[in-house]
């Protein structure tokens, strides 16, 4: 199918970062979220992204305006009837995708493909909840979106390989790398990185190292562009610890178990740089 319209679900950052590099591609994109305060809030980030590829002589200000022009924003997801497409990039959780993606089904014409960026939640089960599950397909981004070149295609176990062809298709129009896989516990992106994290924490946890320590040693030592530490307070303690528990129940495997300081920070509502605190301390004092 021609696909020119993208519906995106969550004006977050992946929402927003998913609307921008479509709108940068020519697509037209309808962004959605909760409240007008959450959609003005995504549209003024793209904005501001957009802005430092401005300054930077990367674009334009008449490019900058003409990406901007191609998004509109809503609050309903009756609006979304017109889509080609529609990407779901809300919160983590199954409750809230399920309740998300019945509602699409009802709205979105027939053959139009549901995805989700979800980076841990089974394809297969969200797909089962719809009419569709040979049209609905996992299109994990990576964060940043407009900087990250890899999009994770997860299959599950109805996925028709139309529906496959299309997305990796889409993927390339965007500039970005399709590398697909199937549909297990964290896919192959967070099967791996989470675990990396989760022994650094218990690095720390353990007192092997401080935290800077940890950090610099997996930076200067494996050639990483972020510590491993760094990299969990940027993805959301949160975020880490429902993925990790995802896995440790998916796979049954007790190599995914959480580290109890990281259960311990999200008690304490350390999450990282959205909270202010997390293995650093992003606020101004800090």
């Amino acid at each position: 199918m021609n696909i020119h319209t993208i519906g995106v679900i969550g004006a977050g950052q992946m929402g927003g970062g998913i609307a921008h590099v479509f709108a940068a591609a020519g697509f037209e994109v309808l962004l959605q979220d909760l409240s007008e305060a959450f959609v003005a809030k995504g549209l003024a980030s793209i904005g501001k992204n957009l802005q430092r590829g401005v300054d930077k002589g990367r674009m334009t200000p008449e490019e900058k305006a003409a990406i901007l022009a191609r998004i509109r924003t809503t609050t309903n997801l009756d609006d979304f009837a017109g889509v080609d497409i529609a990407i779901e990039a809300a919160t983590e959780k199954w409750e809230v995708k399920k309740q998300l993606f019945e509602k699409l089904d009802a709205t979105c014409r027939e053959g139009v493909i549901l995805a989700s960026n979800t980076s841990s939640i089974s394809i297969t089960k969200l797909a089962a909840v719809t009419r569709r599950p040979d049209r609905f397909i996992g299109m994990h981004f990576m964060n940043p979106v407009p900087v990250m070149q890899l999009i994770e295609v997860i299959r599950g176990l109805a996925t028709s390989d139309d529906t496959c062809d299309t997305v990796v298709g889409l993927a390339t129009r965007l500039g970005k790398t399709p590398i697909q896989c199937n549909d297990f516990p964290g896919f192959v992106s967070n099967r791996v990185l989470l675990p990396m994290i989760n022994e650094a924490i218990y690095a720390l946890y353990e007192g092997v190292a401080e935290v800077e320590a940890i950090d610099g040693i997996m930076k200067l030592g494996m050639n990483h562009p972020m510590g491993p530490l760094t990299l969990a307070d940027f993805i959301g303690l949160d975020t880490c610890l429902f993925i990790l528990n995802m896995l440790h129940e998916g796979l049954g495997d007790p190599k995914y178990r959480p580290c109890p300081l990281l259960i311990k920070y999200v008690d304490a509502g350390w999450l990282g740089r959205k909270s202010g605190r997390g293995f650093y301390d992003y606020s101004a004092k800090g």
